[in-house]
């Protein structure tokens, strides 16, 4: 097809899209409007809400009281800091089922006699770069045996989610490592206009994933790679390295929830982070990060933990049992795959 007949196609087409599109414009960009990241986010909000109206009707002042709301969102930050990490490796079409374990160790590591002592006699900014450094390089092992091995992105992480369990507990001797380093409990369990300072690292972690997603180069790398790695590569993308990259900083991530947790419970545990990569990826899924990769959305993921979040609690305050809150979630991540499948479908057919 030679220049003139390809531009002529192209008018032709363009004027049958602006047809179209003119004689149901207002239906189109009402589609437009609830098909794009705007109307999941205002399905998620209406889910919250929705979650909200039942734990109030069901559990009355307790659920709305201030302290209770406060409960909630010390149980999300973990959760979602670690949840903004998985949104990367995810939207790059990866998976990572080590986070709860590296978390885990990240917490008995910077716990240690050695490393409290270390702080004590220093700063306790000392244990905070004990646990980033054991997530980090977590990470850096895993990524290198997915990018540059090319072992399957499931099995790297699930031999990681077991080694590193197992090292914690080898280094515990199976055993709660109590922190005693009264500074580093004074900052982590302090509050900021009334708001804990778990909270605040959670909106800043999720702030800075938004613009490093959203409106940085790497950002769209990751959404490149998850979209077409071939495509990514002929674009002279270097894919291997990013893909190492994007697993050092779910490993990053992990070591910062370490911090957290023990902020939160004071000890350090071989069982801290027990199946959270479970919640994890339910509430990245559930908050419109496609699996398949090629879409990533970090409000979504933080409205996903939320949900989550509020649901345990509502479980939890009206004394229902964990195999019920079990059985909840499975059926939340199984119709928020139902969704994605019928969303990408249309899109194909679009």
């Amino acid at each position: 097809m030679s220049e003139q007949e390809v531009s002529t196609a192209t008018v032709v087409d363009g004027s049958a899209h602006a047809g179209s599109s003119g004689s149901s414009g207002p239906a189109s960009a009402r589609r437009n409007l609830f098909n794009g990241s705007m109307g999941r986010n205002i399905g998620l909000v209406l889910a919250l809400v929705a979650l909200c109206i039942v734990g109030y009707v069901t559990a009355g002042e307790r659920f709305a009281s201030i302290d209770n709301v406060l409960t909630i969102l010390r149980m999300a930050a973990v959760i979602g800091v670690l949840s903004i990490g998985m949104t990367f490796v995810i939207t790059a079409g990866g998976i990572d089922l080590s986070v709860g374990s590296v978390m885990g160790l990240s917490t008995v590591w910077a716990s240690t006699l050695a490393t409290q002592t270390m702080a004590a006699d220093t700063h306790w900014i000392v244990m905070v770069g004990t646990a980033l450094a054991v997530g980090t390089v977590c990470g850096l092992v895993n990524g290198v045996l997915i990018a540059y091995g090319k072992v399957v992105a499931f099995m790297a992480t699930l031999a990681m989610m077991v080694g590193a369990r197992g090292l914690a507990e080898m280094i515990s001797n199976r055993q709660t490592q109590i922190v005693t380093v009264k500074p580093f409990l004074t900052f982590f369990r302090a509050d900021f206009i009334g708001i804990p300072v778990l909270v605040w690292m959670f909106v800043v972690v999720a702030v800075a994933g938004w613009i490093l997603l959203n409106r940085t180069t790497f950002g769209r790398r990751t959404i490149a790679v998850g979209g077409n790695p071939e495509a990514a590569r002929l674009a002279g993308i270097k894919v291997k390295r990013h893909l190492m990259y994007l697993y050092c900083l779910v490993g990053f991530t992990a070591g910062i929830a370490a911090v957290m947790m023990l902020g939160r419970t004071t000890a350090g545990s071989s069982t801290n982070g027990l199946f959270y990569e479970l919640d994890v990826i339910a509430a990245v899924v559930v908050g419109g990060t496609l699996l398949v990769g090629g879409r990533g959305t970090i409000v979504g993921t933080v409205f996903g933990v939320l949900i989550f979040m509020t649901l345990t609690n509502i479980f939890t305050l009206n004394n229902m049992s964990t195999s019920a809150q079990n059985v909840a979630k499975g059926v939340i991540i199984v119709v928020a795959v139902l969704l994605q499948q019928r969303f990408a479908s249309r899109t194909r057919s679009d």
